[in-house]
């Protein structure tokens, strides 16, 4: 399932599917959050699930699927699995890039400021812009 909306380095799941071929379906895995200089993690287009975790999610609901003509309750009780692990590895990579977004312009004591640098300022635009570009990227899910 490389690829899906929540593809990435460390964390959350990913949702598409695979077309005949091996061919992705589903939608794009990058969400901007960019916290400047950060990292992979941190990176604006970076991903929340590694291209290997988003295979296993997806060959476990291929499976249930391709079950469900012999096995109709397991295979939807299977899914169901699927989709509440997904959400809650999403969730978690989420919660890991607002922290790492929130340290990119708290400083060093975690305290928000109000400082004059232009330095600072600049911090805080490049903040604001990559909360933007991620509360943007999970709306349109």
């Amino acid at each position: 399932m490389a690829g899906g909306p929540l593809a990435g380095g460390d964390g959350g799941a990913g949702s598409g599917t695979h077309a005949e071929g091996g061919t992705h379906t589903g939608t794009d895995a990058r969400i901007g959050t960019g916290a400047h200089g950060r990292g992979e993690e941190g990176r604006a287009g970076s991903r929340l699930l590694s291209a290997g975790e988003c295979d296993t999610f997806s060959g476990r609901l291929q499976h249930a699927v391709a079950g469900f003509v012999d096995a109709p309750h397991t295979a939807v009780e299977e899914a169901d699995r699927v989709l509440e692990e997904i959400a809650g590895r999403f969730a978690e990579a989420v919660t890991r890039r607002r922290r790492t977004l929130r340290a990119s312009w708290r400083g060093e004591d975690g305290r928000a400021g109000e400082s004059a640098a232009a330095g600072d300022t600049e911090q805080l635009r490049l903040a604001l812009r990559d909360y933007r570009a991620l509360a943007e990227r999970l709306l349109r899910g």
